[in-house]
């Protein structure tokens, strides 16, 4: 079944085309744009999960090796842990991008993730039933855990040539976030796994914004119902996002650099008013992405849905 919009799959595949295009990338844009995701990525995947450092203060703990008077000391080694695994992460993929993802990895991942935090529990099965709250989803019975996890690679292996790898990596997500393996770390660890399909496709590092946690958690209750389209859509979105600054940051003739406003700004110069704009930005027909909490998309994206709509008709 196709959980990726027509439209949606090829805004995806000739970006991801233009960028493989451009390789080799230039070692000190890559190493830059590298760390701007890596920090990205640390910061809101733990301030997800109610780590209370800020953007700037996450890149002190991480770059000076800093203490934030006032922070809790599990929110500095939360930021420590999760970049190294991420550095983990890359070396994986820069050495071998047919790297088998397994059970062993997935739990490397969470051991390295949440060592500091729980040493005895770090990339270790539970061993009980745990509840997640604030949402309806039960985890199955910690009995049952590893012959879920088994068969959730069986799955990955006979479903990677099967489906979009956006839609892999967004159905992987859910699904070992639904298993709920581990006491904790789960989602910090889904979120890893995921970058890991999709780095191995050539696509950049994916990061999941703080300011997107409701429809984050909204799409993945949904997915708990069986209903995956909104959870694939907000991943290829968050996929689209970082295409978008990968080929800003390394498209050389400003010419082929499409430049992308506020909703609010494309709005003037369109008969569409900005709550309709948001609305198509948020539903994928309109080709947006986000930076903070405002949509941005293009003249030429606005153009590209109007060009399909006449279509349709």
């Amino acid at each position: 079944m196709k959980y990726l919009s027509w439209e949606m799959q090829k805004r995806l595949d000739e970006k991801l085309s233009l960028l493989n295009s451009l390789r080799p990338l230039p070692s000190s844009a890559v190493r830059k744009l590298r760390e701007q995701f890596g920090l990205e990525m640390t910061y809101n995947s733990n301030a997800i999960e109610g780590n209370s450092l800020t953007l700037r203060e996450t890149f002190f703990v991480i770059n000076e090796g800093l203490t934030i008077k006032g922070k809790p000391l599990k929110d500095h080694l939360e930021a420590k842990s999760h970049t190294e695994a991420l550095e983990y992460l890359y070396e994986l993929v820069d050495k071998d991008k047919r790297n088998t993802l397994s059970e062993r990895l997935i739990r490397e991942l969470n051991q390295i993730v949440m060592r500091d935090i729980d040493k005895e529990w770090a990339g270790k099965y539970r061993n009980s039933s745990v509840i997640i709250g604030g949402a309806n989803h039960t985890p199955p019975d910690a009995v049952e855990v590893s012959q879920l996890m088994q068969e959730l690679i069986d799955w990955m292996r006979q479903n990677r040539k099967k489906l979009h790898s956006v839609e892999l990596a967004a159905i992987l997500h859910h699904r070992l976030a639904n298993i709920h393996p581990f006491f904790d770390g789960n989602g910090r660890t889904s979120r890893l796994v995921m970058n890991i399909i999709l780095m191995q496709a050539g696509f950049p590092l994916v990061v999941i914004l703080k300011n997107d946690r409701k429809r984050y958690y909204r799409s993945l209750a949904e997915a708990d119902k069986g209903n995956y389209t909104p959870f694939v859509l907000f991943i290829a979105q968050a996929v689209q996002r970082s295409l978008d600054i990968y080929l800003r940051a390394l498209t050389p003739s400003q010419k082929k650099k499409e430049q992308f406003v506020s909703l609010a700004e494309l709005a003037k110069d369109s008969r569409f008013s900005e709550k309709y704009l948001n609305l198509l930005a948020r539903s994928g027909r309109l080709e947006a992405h986000k930076e903070g909490r405002n949509w941005l998309s293009s003249k030429k994206a606005l153009q590209k849905y109007l060009d399909s709509r006449e279509r349709k008709r």
